[in-house]
Parts: structure tokens; sequence; C-alpha cells
């Protein structure tokens, strides 16, 4: 195929989930920051979250009908082919018109069709895997892959040993110097430091279990703590009905938290599903961190009503 005499052009393809999405921002910020000239391109999945952040970090994208198939027998899986189809068929035209130099994965829907026509085209193409478990699309791609970039030891029972590079998982660069943005983050979500702040992340699709031992608890947590929780898109509406700002003031009930540094930055005390990303950007914020369980919340609670602080819990 001939290649454009102009900047580099790299795809970028994935997503589905904050997960995927946010790890794929940051590596095009990253290169960017490199290569201020370079032409970036993402491809995601219709009608899911890569196609309102991506855009909101300033980078184009284009969107195909792609979903996910069910393991289980389903008259979805007639629908499933039929997007997989028209997935491919918008995927080589976009490679056609873009000609990308490199292709790079990070798993999901879209993932799949893209990397599949860059690979027709004879472009090169590597893969991001976030998890310990590698994802159904990864597995599949990787025996064509030039490299793929892990954040875990052990990852040659699903990816070739020879191919595997081991650098950590990408992360959001507005998470360093978080102290110097506590201010700022009070200012943003309403609240104040007079009482220790807990933030309640489940996935931008929310978790259910810990929204349900939340909204079980919320009364202690309210004599203790100010509360920022993001219930996840498919809960915000549940939640939201029964939680009203006028009848509890001190919590701040969210579907998503765009500036996640700011939240991360008043944090004392965070509840967090245990997702690869959002290990990642936990382990560089330095926060008491607890997994969102029943026994957890209600753990939580009690250090708090015993006026224990930020610096109490990591001692």
């Amino acid at each position: 195929m001939k290649k454009r005499k102009m900047n580099k052009r790299i795809l970028i393809g994935g997503g589905g989930t904050g997960g995927h999405v946010f790890p794929a921002i940051s590596i095009a910020q990253a290169i960017k920051e490199k290569e201020p000239e370079v032409q970036i391109l993402f491809v995601g999945a219709e009608n899911k979250l890569e196609m309102e952040k991506v855009p909101e970090a300033g980078f184009l994208i284009e969107g195909l009908p792609v979903a996910g198939f069910q393991r289980k027998f389903s008259w979805r899986n007639v629908v499933f082919f039929i997007k997989l189809y028209k997935s491919l068929k918008k995927s080589r035209a976009i490679i056609r018109k873009f000609i990308p130099d490199i292709a790079v994965g990070v798993g999901g829907y879209a993932s799949g069709p893209i990397l599949r026509a860059a690979l027709n085209k004879k472009i090169p193409i590597v893969i991001q895997e976030q998890n310990s478990y590698a994802g159904v699309t990864n597995r599949i791609l990787s025996g064509k892959a030039a490299k793929i970039f892990v954040a875990y030891d052990g990852m040659d029972k699903y990816f070739p040993k020879e191919k595997i590079l081991l650098l950590g998982n990408p992360v959001r660069k507005d998470l360093l110097e978080l102290s110097e943005k506590k201010e700022e983050g009070f200012r943003f979500f309403g609240i104040n430091n007079r009482s220790p702040i807990v933030l309640i992340i489940g996935g931008s699709l929310g978790a259910g279990t810990i929204n349900r031992s939340i909204f079980k608890n919320l009364a202690d947590f309210e004599e203790v703590a100010q509360l920022i929780w993001q219930t996840g898109k498919n809960y915000f509406e549940e939640y939201n009905e029964q939680v009203k700002p006028s009848e509890h003031p001190n919590i701040k009930i969210l579907p998503f938290i765009k500036n996640m540094d700011l939240a991360y930055a008043v944090a004392d005390v965070i509840i967090s599903r245990a997702g690869a990303g959002t290990i990642s950007e936990l382990a560089l914020v330095g926060k008491p961190v607890i997994k969102g369980t029943r026994l957890s919340v209600e753990f939580i609670i009690d250090l708090l009503a015993m006026g224990w602080s930020e610096a109490d819990i990591l001692a």
C-alpha cells in the first residue's frame, strides 16, 4: 500500500469501559507530548464511553457498530455477527482513509475489527493489556502483534513470551502532585475539610455491591464523614432519586467523576473496585484504599467515628 508523505499517524482502537478508555487516552497524550506533530485517531464502539471521553480529551474518534458476543446461546448473537460484518467493513474504510503507520489495541469490542483491518493492510499492530487476566480480543490478536505491553508478571501464559514488554499501566498525568489541588477540589465539589471525605468509585458503569452497601449505611456515614459517591451510570438514576441534596447535604452523588485528580486530592479514604487501571492509579495516589464490600464499609465508618485520620489509617 502506498504511503502518504506526511507526519506520523497512529491509530488507537478499543474501549467500552473506563479501564480501556483512560489508559488509551494516557497513551495518546504521552505520544503527543513527545511528538507534537503526530496525528492520532481513535476507533471505538458506538454509544460507549470513549465516544464522549476521547473528544473531551481533544482527540478525533470514529465509532463502530460492534457489540459483545454472548457466550450463552442467545438471539443477540445474530445481531452480533451483523454488527461485526458492518464494523469490519467500516474498519477497512477507516484504514484506507487514515493510513496509519501503526495501530495500537487496548482491548474492548472495537479493538478486534480495526486491528484486523490494519493487519490485512500490512500495518504493524501492538497491544496494551491492562489486566492480569488477558481479554479475549487481545489473546486472539497477540499472535500477529509486533509487541505486547503488559502490567503484570506471568502474562506469557496468554501471549508469546518473546513479544512481551512489562512496562505497567498508563495512568493519567494529572494525578501527579495532588496535594497542590486540594483547595481546588473543595471548591469543585462544594465541600469543606471540617470532616473526613470518603470517595466511593465503582467504575464507569458502577458496582452494585458497593452501591448497595453505601446506601444501607448512609445514615451512619453522614454522622462521621462527607461522601463523594460515583454510582456509575447504570445506578445513578436509582440512587439519585433516593438521595436528595436538600436532605443529604454532605453527600455528592454523581454518575461519573470527570475530574478524578480533584476527587483523589480531597479524599481521606477511598472505597473502590479492584480494576486493573484503578489499582495502577491508586498506587500512584497513595491514599488509604479499601476494596468495597459490606464489612469494609462498616469498618471505615467505625474508624472515622473514632476520629481516625488518613495518617492513622496509613500507619
